[in-house]
Order: C-alpha cells, then sequence, then structure tokens
C-alpha cells in the first residue's frame, strides 16, 4: 500500500472514530457498577428490545450500568447489607443519556406505535404517559446518581416477587400500592428500607426507582452514550 492510500486510510479511521457516537469518552467520575459490586445482577432493558418500546433506545450501545462513583459506593453498601441474608440487586437501568430520553418522548408522541401497549400501559393511552409523569422531557437518570433496582435471590439469581415488573405504567407499580400481596408489599419495603438506609430516596410511583440524596451533579443532565 502506497503512502497516499495509507493517508486516506487512517484519516477514514479518525473520521469514523470522530463522529462515531460510540466513540465517546464516559464522564471521568463514573464508574461501571459492577466492577465496583461483582456480585450484582444486570439486566440492562433498554439496551435490548425486552422494553415498552419493543426496541433498543438510542444512546445504548452496552447493556452496562455507569453511575458516579458517590451513587456506585452507596449501592455497593446496600448490596452488602443485602448479601446478610443472601439477597442482592439486579439493575434494570442506571445512568441513561440524555437522548434517550428524547427517544421517549418521540416515541410517545406517534400514535401508531402501540406495539407495546398491552404488556407496559394496557390501561393508558400514550398522551396519558406524559400527563401522568411516566415520561418527561428530562429524567434523574441522566444525572448520574439514579438506578431502578430490584431484588434477587443470590444464590440462584432469581428475582424476588415484588408484585409487579419494572416499567408497567400504572397504580400497581406504586410504592405503597394496595394490590400487591403482603409478601409482596414486604419485598417493596426492604428494598426500600436497604436503599434509604444508604442515602437513597425512592420514586413514590415507581417502586425499583432510587435517587441518590447527595447526587453530585444535581441539575446537570448527561449524554455521552452507554457503552
Amino acid at each position: 500500500m502506497n503512502i497516499r492510500k495509507t493517508g486516506v486510510l487512517m484519516l477514514a479511521l479518525l473520521s469514523l472514530k470522530t463522529f462515531n457516537p460510540a466513540y465517546a469518552q464516559v464522564q471521568e467520575d463514573f464508574v461501571y457498577v459492577d466492577t465496583l459490586i461483582p456480585s450484582i445482577h444486570l439486566d440492562i432493558r433498554y439496551a435490548s428490545a425486552n422494553n415498552f418500546i419493543g426496541r433498543p433506545i438510542d444512546g445504548y450501545y452496552r447493556p452496562c450500568a455507569l453511575l458516579t462513583q458517590t451513587a456506585a459506593e452507596a449501592l455497593m453498601a446496600a448490596q452488602n447489607e443485602l448479601a446478610k441474608f443472601n439477597l442482592g440487586l439486579k439493575i434494570f437501568d442506571a445512568y441513561r443519556p440524555q437522548r434517550a430520553v428524547r427517544h421517549f418522548v418521540r416515541w410517545s408522541q406517534d400514535a401508531d406505535d402501540v406495539a407495546m401497549k398491552d404488556v407496559y400501559y394496557p390501561h393508558l393511552d400514550k398522551p396519558s404517559l406524559i400527563e401522568e409523569g411516566y415520561i418527561a422531557a428530562r429524567s434523574s437518570h441522566s444525572r448520574g446518581s439514579t438506578v431502578d433496582v430490584t431484588l434477587v435471590d443470590l444464590n440462584n439469581g432469581e428475582e424476588l416477587d415484588m408484585g409487579g415488573f419494572f416499567d408497567y405504567f400504572g397504580p400497581e407499580s406504586w410504592s405503597y400500592a394496595k394490590t400487591p400481596t403482603a409478601m409482596q408489599r414486604a419485598h417493596r419495603m426492604l428494598l426500600q428500607t436497604v436503599m434509604e438506609k444508604q442515602g437513597f430516596v425512592h420514586y413514590p410511583q415507581e417502586w425499583w426507582h432510587f435517587t441518590l440524596a447527595n447526587e453530585p451533579y444535581p441539575d446537570t443532565y448527561f449524554d455521552f452514550p452507554v457503552q
């Protein structure tokens, strides 16, 4: 290969690395949660088709969980507390880029795209998802210290029965819903108690959603991809 062709190839590769969002850098003080907490389980729904839209979400290039160092350390303390009872955490979502939030909003405005309605929002129409606060133009996830979690049995990785599933849009997902059984409510309360002990605040409309109270970026909404 002559020098000119080599130079053209190098420029092309540099161009791809410059403009392909998959090469964007992770924020310096964010960490991969499973490197800090090897025993944690991951099921990153927005990197797959297993979510309320039915396809991978913008900005999710790999099924990994990123959090600020501060939030990840608090989550590690929660995991250690649960491990005393052979329980642990499974993460459905952690840091969420702003471009993913915009994807949610665009989807909510497409009246024809209702492929997952029967599973995730059977009793709501799409405009109601915005009106009732299930989807918004900004998400605390984009600040890097919010995480969606459930409880698992560390012996076999099976989820505990929480009386509902991640991202179901309806009152059954509220933290203090009346529909779950006593055991299901106890599981929700255990999760909430352990997370709050480590400084997280729960979101009453979603039993799985927790934000670190002393989050380091309370006013910053990041957009680097999950990769």
